[in-house]
C-alpha cells in the first residue's frame, strides 16, 4: 500500500475525504497514481488551503475544475477538489476508510463521482470496484446513482456486469 500524507490532523474539524484513484484502494486492489485527490466543500476551500500552507504544503497551481494543486513537504502532489454537489453533505455522513485508516469517499459516492467524470479509466475503476462489491453494497450504489444521476443507471448496470465477469475470470 502506497503511503500517502495523513491529513487528519491538518484538516481536523473540516469535512473532507480522499476521492479519486487513491480512494479506490478501499474497494479494489490499489493501482498506481501520481497524486492524492482530497474532496472538500467549496465553502471550505480557503480554510483548507490556508491550513495546508501553514503545514508546509506549497501551492503549485489551480485546477481546471474548482480546486488547487499543492505539493507536500515530502514532494507528494495533492489535488484539493472543491465541490458543491447535491450529494456531498450526505457523503460526508457515510465516510469509508481504507486499510491505512484514512477517510475515503464511500463506494456509492465514489462511483457517482467517477461515473460523471466520463473518463475511461474512471469507468474501468467503477467496473472493478463493483465487480468485487456485495449485493448490499450494489443496492446502495444503485440507490445513490438513481437519486443523484438517474441518467447513468443503465451504464451502471453494464459496468456491474463487466465487473462481475472480470472478478470471475481475473486472469483473462
Amino acid at each position: 500500500m502506497n503511503p500517502w500524507p495523513d491529513l487528519r490532523d491538518v484538516l481536523n474539524g473540516v469535512p473532507w475525504v480522499i476521492a479519486g484513484d487513491v480512494a479506490t484502494r478501499a474497494y479494489m486492489p490499489e493501482r498506481a497514481t501520481k497524486d492524492l485527490d482530497v474532496l472538500v466543500r467549496a465553502d471550505d476551500g480557503d480554510v483548507v488551503l490556508a491550513r495546508l500552507e501553514t503545514a508546509g504544503y506549497d501551492l503549485i497551481s489551480t485546477l481546471g475544475i474548482p480546486g488547487y494543486v499543492l505539493r507536500s513537504p515530502d514532494g507528494v502532489e495533492i489535488d484539493i477538489l472543491l465541490s458543491d454537489a447535491a450529494w456531498l453533505i450526505e457523503a460526508f455522513t457515510q465516510v469509508g476508510h481504507d486499510a491505512a485508516g484514512l477517510p475515503v469517499l464511500a463506494l456509492p459516492y465514489l462511483v457517482l463521482m467517477k461515473l460523471t467524470a466520463m473518463r475511461s479509466q474512471d469507468w474501468a475503476d467503477v467496473s472493478r470496484m463493483l465487480g468485487l462489491a456485495t449485493e448490499t453494497e450494489l443496492e446502495h450504489v444503485r440507490e445513490v446513482v438513481q437519486r443523484y444521476s438517474p441518467e447513468d443507471a443503465e451504464d451502471l448496470e453494464a459496468l456491474i456486469v463487466l465487473g462481475r465477469r472480470e472478478a470471475q475470470f481475473p486472469d483473462r
